[in-house]
This record gives C-alpha cells, sequence and structure tokens, in this order.
C-alpha cells in the first residue's frame, strides 16, 4: 500500500465510519435504540474503528519511515565510502603501481644487486593486492543486517564466489564478547590471506571455513580440497603469504597448525586461555 493510500484511508475512515453509523441507525435501529443513546455510540464506534484500523495504518506509515530513513543513512554511507575509495584508487594504488613499475626497472638495469628485489617485489604486489581489495570492499553496499567487523571477509567471500567457481561454505559461531579489537583484526586478516592463497595458488573448487568456540578459548578451521603446498614451505614461511600468518599468530601468542588430510588442506587458528 502506497503512502497516498494510508493517507486517504485515514482522512476517509472516520467520515465514512459516522456516515454508515447514521444511516443505519436511522434506516433499522431507531425503534431499538434512543437518539440519546445512539448520540453517545457514535463516538465510542468511532474509536473502536480507529482502534481497530487507523492504529494498523498508523503503524504502517511508521515502518515506510524507517524503510526510508533506513535506505538514506545507507546511501550516505556508499556515497562515504565510494569517496574513500575513489581516495585510496587516486593515492595509494597510484603510487604502489608507480613504486612497482620502478622496481622492475631497477631489476632489469641491474642496479638492484646485493638487494632484496624478489621481497620488495613481493611486499609491492601484496600491498598492491590489499588496497584493490580494500577498494573493492568500500564499493559494496553497507549491510547492516551483517556483523560490520565480519563484513571485510564476507564482501571478500562475495567477491570470490561472482569472479570464481569456488564454492566457499561458512559457520563462524565465536561470539564478539569473545573477541578483543586486536583479536578481530588479526583473526580476520589471516583468514583473508589464507583466502586469498586458496584462489591464487591452490586450484580449489570448495572451501569450508569454521569458527568455534572451545572450553579455553576458541578455534577457526579453513578447509579446501586444493592441490595444498609443500609442509617444509609452511614450517619455513618462506611463502610471503604464509609467513605473514605466521607472524600475526605469533604476535598473538596463537596456535598455527598446517595439516593435509583426506585430500584437504586445513589451516588451523587456535587461542587457549592462559
Amino acid at each position: 500500500m502506497t503512502y497516498k493510500q494510508m493517507k486517504w484511508l485515514i482522512l476517509t475512515i472516520p467520515t465514512l465510519t459516522i456516515g454508515i453509523w447514521e444511516y443505519v441507525r436511522h434506516e433499522f435501529l431507531l425503534p431499538y435504540i434512543s437518539m440519546d443513546l445512539g448520540n453517545w455510540l457514535a463516538p465510542v464506534l468511532v474509536l473502536v474503528v480507529t482502534l481497530l484500523l487507523l492504529t494498523q495504518l498508523f503503524t504502517m506509515i511508521e515502518h515506510n519511515h524507517e524503510e526510508l530513513n533506513r535506505a538514506k543513512a545507507v546511501k550516505a554511507v556508499l556515497e562515504e565510502r565510494e569517496k574513500i575509495a575513489r581516495e585510496l584508487h587516486d593515492g595509494i594504488a597510484q603510487t604502489l603501481f608507480f613504486l612497482n613499475a620502478q622496481v622492475s626497472r631497477m631489476e632489469r638495469m641491474k642496479q638492484a644487486e646485493g638487494l632484496p628485489i624478489d621481497k620488495l617485489k613481493a611486499s609491492v604486489h601484496h600491498a598492491n593486492d590489499y588496497v584493490r581489495q580494500a577498494i573493492a570492499n568500500l564499493r559494496y553496499a553497507a549491510d547492516v543486517d551483517r556483523k560490520p567487523w565480519l563484513q571485510g571477509v564476507e564482501s571478500l567471500i562475495d567477491e570470490l564466489l561472482l569472479e570464481t567457481d569456488l564454492q566457499i561454505d561458512t559457520k563462524w559461531e565465536i561470539p564478539e564478547s569473545l573477541l578483543s579489537t586486536k583479536d578481530k583484526v588479526e583473526l580476520l586478516a589471516i583468514v583473508r590471506e589464507a583466502l586469498l592463497n586458496i584462489h591464487k595458488h591452490a586450484d580449489a573448487t570448495f572451501v569450508h571455513i569454521q569458527a568455534l568456540t572451545t572450553k579455553n578459548g576458541w578455534i577457526c578451521q579453513i578447509k579446501d580440497n586444493g592441490k595444498g603446498f609443500e609442509l617444509e614451505t609452511a614450517i619455513r614461511g618462506s611463502s610471503y603469504g604464509l609467513k605473514m600468518m605466521r607472524d600475526r599468530v605469533n604476535n598473538m601468542s596463537w596456535h598455527l597448525n598446517y595439516e593435509r588430510k583426506d585430500g584437504e588442506t586445513r589451516v588451523t587458528i587456535k587461542k587457549e586461555a592462559t
């Protein structure tokens, strides 16, 4: 029902109620109801109709008004996010592109002898990936039905589902109250890096993310059916992404385990109360 229709109903229902009541009273009820009683019953009847019908219409109007305010708020947030994304693209992303070009030029001209050029290139490449992913996340409309601190990973999952054939199943049952602000930042960064590694290197078709509470803390596991990686590479941390994950886990005093079992690669992050 449109706002205009509801407005006209609110205006006409009391009038129609009185009109119908007076017609019925004079045509059919005069032998049974006196004029004084009829005059007293008229406002009572209008009040009853108002309570039964008009309050419902008022509730509908309030709901529509709330939906309109919500849509305006989401639009305002999206416009601000788009502005930030544009500034990131015009500033940091362009700078990283230029830096990558300069590093490549140094490598071609052999001006970087003795420098860790491969690590530098990897760092620039991954920083560029993160910035571009941040830009993509900012361009998603804010979803008020999602947990705000999970939106970064959920947006990445949405993008992977659109761009790839990956099937991603998520079961996240760690309550927000159990995680500090730093816990959230570090844990979601690790999950994000695991997803990007799976997307780029694993040739997987299915990913399962499970986060559960335990007796002494919580556990988060990311499983995929891809080709996996050499366990020695994971232990040494020679891969930039795996090294970043291990560094974050060590800084938080968590436990990180890599495992290849039943054709699945399993990355497990675990926190135990001290």
